[in-house]
């Protein structure tokens, strides 16, 4: 029953994630190629140094800065299961320590990706920034979703953080592609 429950109240997600996403890659489309990218979650020791590392990766010959940051804590590691499933991925996050996010950095970032909205609400409510200069980077995933937030797997078991990195790396590589096609 429980889980029926949970599938109903995340019907309005399923059935808006397309709109959204069309919506995503358009706003992204019709931006200037960012110079600096800010990838934010809330503590900044496994889904924002990863999705940062990825884009770092994918985006640093198009000369795009990235850095992330979270809105807690400052020289935190890793867990170790974020660090193990990043490996799959061919990212090295045992060196990364979280870095809380500050109003310079967001004041210099031409865009802002987030991995919920309520941290979308915070960055505009805290630091004055326009809604459409944040992206919520579950909103580029191409497959189907459950739901718009990119899940926080800290304090989970292993096979959650492999979940979340997988999805992060979809929404990084629809990222990526927009950009590409601007690029070519």
């Amino acid at each position: 029953m429980t889980d029926l429950l949970m599938r109903v109240r995340r019907t309005p997600e399923r059935l808006l994630h397309p709109f959204r996403r069309r919506k995503a890659l358009e706003a992204l489309r019709a931006r200037p190629q960012p110079r600096t990218l800010l990838v934010l979650c809330h503590g900044n020791i496994c889904r924002s140094p990863f999705a940062a590392a990825l884009l770092a990766r994918e985006l640093t010959p198009l000369g795009v800065d990235v850095r992330s940051g979270g809105f807690i804590g400052f020289n935190r590691p890793p867990p170790a299961e974020a660090v193990d499933a990043a490996k799959r991925h061919a990212v090295n996050l045992s060196d990364h320590r979280s870095r809380p996010v500050t109003a310079d950095g967001v004041r210099t970032a031409d865009l802002i990706v987030v991995m919920d909205t309520s941290q979308r609400r915070q960055i505009c409510e805290r630091f004055g920034r326009r809604p459409r200069d944040i992206v919520v980077l579950g909103d580029f995933d191409p497959a189907p979703v459950e739901a718009r937030t990119i899940r926080d797997p800290v304090d989970q078991r292993r096979d959650v953080f492999d979940e979340v990195y997988e999805r992060i790396a979809r929404c990084v590589g629809e990222f990526r592609s927009v950009l590409d096609r601007r690029a070519g």
